[in-house]
């Protein structure tokens, strides 16, 4: 059964009720009588793995050219006359 908070009081609280949304209790909080928003903690794999440097490595690759600008688009660009 989830623990019911009005909007001011949880303004108040709101450390202490994250800590406990962290601990897996569902906070509700209302306005007057009427539930508005529920809080609840994010799983470990909603809020994004951490990248590892080197995942990528040897399925990536850029062709020998890739930092030469077309002839025409470097003309424009006044790169070359």
């Amino acid at each position: 059964m989830p623990t019911t908070y009005g909007i001011g009081e949880a303004k108040t609280q709101l450390s202490r009720l994250v800590h406990q949304a962290e601990e897996g209790e569902e906070i509700v909080l209302s306005r007057g009588r009427r539930p508005v928003a529920r809080l609840v903690a994010i799983a470990a794999e909603e809020s994004g793995a951490r990248r590892k440097p080197g995942r990528m490595r040897g399925r990536v690759s850029m062709h020998e050219d890739f930092d030469e600008w077309p002839p025409d688009i470097a003309r424009a660009l006044g790169m070359i006359d």
